[in-house]
């Protein structure tokens, strides 16, 4: 799995969410939608957009967030 870290023109940077390893692609590459903080998976042929692993991350750090903020 992999996250979008930023978008600099055509390149993508990617992290692996499991190695910490950044990937530089061409975006070209990439499916349409896509912006920081997209989570892509990869079939071993394309990237493909996990909006519902997106989705938990957000809230787990929305949650985060909130409970440091409640310590305050």
């Amino acid at each position: 799995m992999f996250i979008i870290d930023r978008i600099e023109e055509n390149i993508v940077v990617l992290e692996n969410t499991n190695t910490k390893k950044i990937k530089e692609i061409n975006i070209n590459k990439l499916p349409n939608g896509i912006k920081e903080g997209s989570i892509l998976t990869f079939d071993g042929a394309n990237y493909i957009i996990n909006n519902d692993e997106e989705t938990e991350r957000r809230k787990k750090l929305q949650d985060k967030f909130n409970r440091l903020k409640n310590k305050n």
